[in-house]
């Protein structure tokens, strides 16, 4: 059986709707989504750990409160990683806990 995941990332403007797309691998089907903001990742995450992914990893956007809030949302049906940049290049060197 395939590992179902999800990579989310952070950026102002995003869609969750329409900046979705799902890489359907035999090993992997991992679903690739944009949220705007960490209150919007909340509700994504647990969307995406109700279908059933048991894996989400974060973009670097996200800071320690982002992370934090995205595990404590899906705790017990995913666990959550993260990509580390303390200065996103994205974010104009800034990290996502000062942003959203």
């Amino acid at each position: 059986m395939a590992l179902k995941a999800a990579f989310m990332f952070v950026a102002p403007g995003t869609d969750p709707q329409r900046h979705r797309t799902l890489v359907d691998t035999p090993e992997v089907k991992l679903t690739v989504v944009g949220v705007k903001d960490y209150q919007e990742a909340v509700k994504v995450a647990k969307g995406l750990a109700d279908e059933g992914n048991t894996a989400i990893e974060l973009c670097g956007g996200f800071g320690i409160e982002g992370t934090a809030a995205v595990s404590k949302a899906v705790k017990g049906q995913a666990v959550v990683g993260v990509i580390r940049f303390d200065n996103h290049p994205g974010l104009n060197y800034k990290s996502g806990d000062d942003l959203f």
